[in-house]
C-alpha cells in the first residue's frame, strides 16, 4: 500500500503522473511511485529557499527528464538525484531496491561534497571529470543534471545575490554548452536567458523589454510571411509544418556585444521553421523561398550535408522581406527536428535490458573519454579553459587535400589540424597550405578552407611556442607530451628559469621558500618526486610557473604568521600597532566601521570613494561639514592637495585601523588590458575562482585595441586585495592592475 504525503508532495507526484502518461512514455507506475516515496521520506524535514518540502525539486526534475522524452530509469534517477550526497540513502539501497543502474546514474549526477579540495578550480574540475567519466557510461548522467540545473535555475530568485552571480557564471560557462553539445537547444536557450537574467539583469531586462514592444508587429509580419510560403508549398505538393520564432534573449545580447550593435542593427531577430517530410522536401523549399525573396549574400548554410558535431541538421537561410525586414528560414525535416529540439534525448530509447549505451552508441559518444584522455594531466584551470574550447567553443569546418572534414574549435590554427590527423603528422610538420599557399602556423583557419600539412622525418618537432598557437584541447596535451618525454633536461633549465622570475615578481625568494620547507609539501600534493619533476612541469607546460609562486607565495605568508617571523606583512604590522596602543590607552576611543579615529568615539564616518581604503592602508581622517569624518588613504591625491591648502588645515585627524573587528571593505579596482574576446568572462572566472565579493563591474572598450575594466570588489584587508590583484595580472592581456587613487 503506497504511504500518503502532505497534499503539496502528492499534489506534485500526480502532475508527473499526468505529464508521463500525456508524453505517452511506457513506465511501470509502481516503481515510479517507489522511487517517489523513498525520496520523500529521505528528504523529510529539508526545506528550499522559497520555504517548500525539497522534494518538490526532485519532482520537478522528474518533469524535466519526462519533457525531454526520457525513459522510466530517468524519471527514477531523477527523483533520487540527490539522495546520496543530501541523506543517508546509499548507493547499495537504492541498487537493491532499483538496479545498479539507476544507483550508478545518481552516483554519476552526485558532486564530490565529501573531498576537501584547496580551492575552486579543483572541485569544480574534478566534479567535471567524474561527470565525463559518468558520461562515457551512462549519457543519462549529464541529462538528468541538466533537469537539476534547470530547475535551480528556474528557482533563483530565492538565493542570495552571490550566489545567483556564482550558478550563473557556472551555468553559463559549463551547462549550457554542454547542452549545445548534446544538441538539447530548447534547454540551452533557457539556461542561456535565466543565467543572463543575473550576470547582467540591466540588459537583460532592455532586450526584453524592447522585444515585448516590437512582439505584435514582428508577430503580424512573420505571420505573413508564413502564409505566402505555406501557400506556394501548397501550389507544389509540399506537406509542411511552419511557425516561427524570435531569437531567444542571450542570442540577441551576443550578438549586440560581440558585434557592437543596437538591437534596431540586428537583422535576424525573426526567424521562420519549415518542417517538411523527406530530405528531398527540404531542397525543394530552399529553391521555392530563394525564388520568391532576395537572399542576403553570404547568409546561407547547409548543415544537412555537414552536420553540426551535436548532430544538428538544418538549412539555414536569410531573406528579405516585401517590406524591407530580413528573417531567417530554417528547413529541415521532422526527424532533424527532433534532433534540433532534444538533441541526444531525442533518440535515446533504452532496451528491457536496462543497458545504458546501445550498440553503436559508443562511436557516438567516443569524443567524452577523448575529451578524458587528453585532459588527464592538466591543471584545474587549465582543464576547464581546455574544456570549454574542446566542447563548447564555436567550430569551423575545413577540408583535407582529400576532401575528408574535420571540425575544428574557432580560431584553430593549422595546428591544431595537424594533430588532429595524428600526432605523428603534427610533430613532423614543417609548413603548412591553405587554399595552395603557404601560410604561417598562427594563421587561424576559416569555415571551407583546404588545409595541407608538410612534414618531414628530420623535422626537429613542436616547439613551446606551438602551446600559444593551439586552440584545442587535444592538440596542446599532445604537444606538452611530446615536449615532456624528448626534452626534460632542457624543460628543467626552463622550468626553474620561469618560476625563479615569478618568484621576483610575486617578491619572494628562494631562501624564504626553503626555510620555511614549503617545497616537499607542495611537490606531494601534486605528486612529483623530486623538484627537477616540479621544474620539467613548468617547462613544458603542465604547470603554471605563476600558479606555484602564487601557492608559495600564500603559504610563505601564512608560515611568517604563525611563526612571528621578522618579514612582516601589512596585517601583521597594523595587529602589532593596535596591541601597542592597547597598553598605552586602556581607555582609547570605541573603533567605528574598524576604524579608530583620535579623540573621537561617536561619530558618523564614511570612507572616501577617490581611493577606497581597506584595513592595512596607512590612513587619515578629514573631519567634513555636515557628514562626519571621510577616511582616506595617506597616498591619496585628494589628501596630499588638501595638506597644501589652508582651507584643509586642522579639518585632518589621526585615523588607524582596529584589528579586533572583522569588517569587510569596498575598493575600486582599475583593469587596463587589450580587447579581446571573452577577456569579460577570463576576469569573472579568476574573480569566481578566488570567491572574491564583486559589487559592481564595468568593462569598456577605449579605442586603440585597448580595454578598461573597473570594478568594486569587498575585501577583508590588504593582503587579500594584493592577492586578487596579483591573480588578475596574470589574465593574458592584462597590462596593469591598479587601485583608485583620487
Amino acid at each position: 500500500m503506497a504511504e500518503t504525503f502532505e497534499p503539496l508532495l502528492e499534489q506534485g507526484y500526480t502532475q508527473l503522473e499526468h505529464k508521463i502518461r500525456a508524453a505517452g512514455t511506457k513506465v511501470d507506475f509502481a516503481r515510479i511511485r517507489a522511487a517517489f516515496e523513498l525520496a520523500a521520506r529521505s528528504h523529510a524535514g529539508q526545506q528550499r529557499k522559497d520555504g517548500t518540502p525539497y522534494v518538490t525539486h526532485c519532482i520537478a526534475a522528474a518533469e524535466i527528464t519526462v519533457d525531454m522524452g526520457l525513459d522510466e530509469d530517468s524519471i527514477v534517477c531523477a527523483l533520487l538525484h540527490d539522495t546520496i550526497e543530501d541523506t543517508g540513502v546509499t548507493h547499495e539501497q537504492i541498487a537493491r531496491q532499483f538496479g545498479p543502474v539507476v544507483a550508478d546514474i545518481v552516483e554519476g549526477v552526485t558532486k564530490l561534497t565529501r573531498v576537501n579540495y584547496t580551492s575552486r578550480e579543483d572541485e569544480q574540475m574534478e566534479n567535471m571529470r567524474k561527470m565525463l567519466l559518468a558520461m562515457s557510461r551512462d549519457i543519462r548522467v549529464i541529462l538528468i543534471k541538466l533537469a537539476d540545473r534547470l530547475h535551480n535555475m528556474r528557482t533563483m530568485d530565492y538565493q542570495t545575490p552571490e550566489k545567483q552571480r556564482l550558478k550563473s557564471l557556472e551555468t553559463m560557462e559549463i551547462y549550457a554548452p554542454i547542452a549545445h553539445r548534446l544538441g538539447i537547444q530548447a534547454v540551452k536557450w533557457e539556461l542561456e536567458d535565466l543565467s543572463l537574467k543575473y550576470l547582467d539583469p540591466v540588459a537583460f531586462q532592455s532586450i526584453t523589454t524592447s522585444i515585448e514592444e516590437r512582439r505584435g508587429n514582428l508577430d503580424d509580419f512573420m505571420s505573413r510571411m508564413e502564409n505566402k510560403i505555406r501557400a506556394r508549398l501548397r501550389e507544389w505538393g509540399i506537406s509542411c509544418t511552419i511557425y516561427h520564432r524570435i531569437k531567444h534573449t542571450y542570442s540577441i545580447y551576443r550578438k549586440m556585444y560581440t558585434q557592437k550593435l543596437e538591437l534596431s542593427e540586428i537583422w535576424d531577430i525573426c526567424a521562420l521553421r519549415v518542417i517538411v517530410d523527406t530530405l528531398q522536401d527540404c531542397y525543394s523549399v530552399l529553391g521555392l523561398v530563394h525564388e520568391m525573396f532576395n537572399t542576403v549574400p553570404g547568409k546561407f548554410k547547409d548543415y544537412i550535408s555537414m552536420p553540426k558535431p551535436n548532430g544538428y541538421q538544418s538549412l539555414h537561410t536569410t531573406v528579405i522581406g516585401s517590406e524591407a525586414i530580413p528573417f531567417e528560414v530554417q528547413i529541415r525535416t521532422w526527424e532533424m527536428h527532433r534532433t534540433a529540439e532534444y538533441g541526444v534525448a531525442a533518440h535515446w530509447k533504452y532496451k528491457s535490458s536496462k543497458a545504458g549505451i546501445r550498440d553503436g552508441d559508443e562511436k557516438k559518444f567516443a569524443w567524452v573519454r577523448r575529451l578524458l584522455e587528453t585532459q588527464q594531466e592538466t591543471e584545474a584551470d587549465d582543464f576547464i579553459s581546455g574544456l570549454k574550447v574542446d566542447m563548447f567553443a564555436d567550430e569551423v569546418f575545413v577540408f583535407s587535400p582529400k576532401g575528408d572534414v574535420t571540425c575544428l574549435p574557432a580560431g584553430a590554427t593549422p595546428v591544431d589540424f595537424a594533430y588532429s590527423v595524428h600526432s605523428a603528422v603534427g610533430n613532423r610538420m614543417v609548413g603548412a597550405k591553405i587554399n595552395g599557399r603557404i601560410v604561417p602556423y598562427s594563421q587561424e583557419l576559416q569555415n571551407g578552407d583546404m588545409v595541407e600539412i608538410l612534414t618531414s622525418k628530420s623535422a626537429p618537432g613542436p616547439s613551446r611556442d606551438w602551446l600559444k598557437l593551439a586552440k584545442s584541447g587535444s592538440a596542446r596535451t599532445k604537444i606538452k607530451q611530446w615536449l615532456k618525454k624528448e626534452r626534460r633536461e632542457e624543460n628543467i633549465v626552463q622550468g626553474r628559469e620561469m618560476l625563479e622570475a615569478e618568484f621576483r615578481r610575486a617578491g619572494v625568494t628562494m631562501a624564504e621558500i626553503n626555510e620555511y620547507e614549503l617545497l616537499p609539501p607542495l611537490l606531494k600534493r601534486q605528486s612529483y618526486v623530486s623538484v627537477d619533476d616540479l621544474y620539467a612541469a613548468i617547462g613544458y607546460g603542465g604547470m603554471t610557473a605563476a600558479k606555484v609562486a602564487n601557492r608559495l607565495r600564500d603559504e610563505l605568508l601564512r608560515a611568517q604568521r604563525s611563526a612571528g617571523a621578522t618579514g612582516r606583512t601589512a596585517l601583521d604590522k597594523m595587529k602589532d600597532a593596535a596591541e601597542r596602543r592597547n597598553q598605552k590607552d586602556p581607555a582609547r576611543p570605541r573603533p567605528i566601521n574598524g576604524v579608530l579615529i583620535a579623540g573621537l568615539d561617536n561619530c558618523l564616518l564614511k570612507f572616501a570613494r577617490c581611493c577606497t581604503p581597506v584595513a592595512g592602508d596607512e590612513i587619515v581622517g578629514f573631519i567634513t561639514r555636515g557628514y562626519g569624518v571621510s577616511i582616506h588613504r595617506t597616498d591619496c591625491k585628494n589628501h596630499i592637495v588638501s595638506r597644501v591648502n589652508p582651507d584643509g588645515e586642522g579639518r585632518w585627524v589621526d585615523a588607524t585601523w582596529d584589528m579586533s573587528t572583522a569588517e569587510s571593505y569596498i575598493t575600486t579596482l582599475h583593469i587596463s588590458s587589450y580587447d579581446r574576446n571573452a577577456l569579460v568572462m577570463d576576469i569573472s572566472t579568476v574573480l569566481n575562482g578566488m570567491n572574491a565579493k564583486v559589487r559592481s563591474f564595468n568593462a569598456r572598450d577605449v579605442g586603440a585595441g585597448m580595454a578598461s575594466t573597473t570594478l568594486n570588489v569587498e575585501v577583508r584587508n590588504l593582503d587579500e586585495l594584493k592577492a586578487i590583484m596579483a591573480r588578475l595580472a596574470t589574465i593574458q592581456g592584462v597590462k596593469q592592475v591598479s587601485r583608485g587613487n583620487g
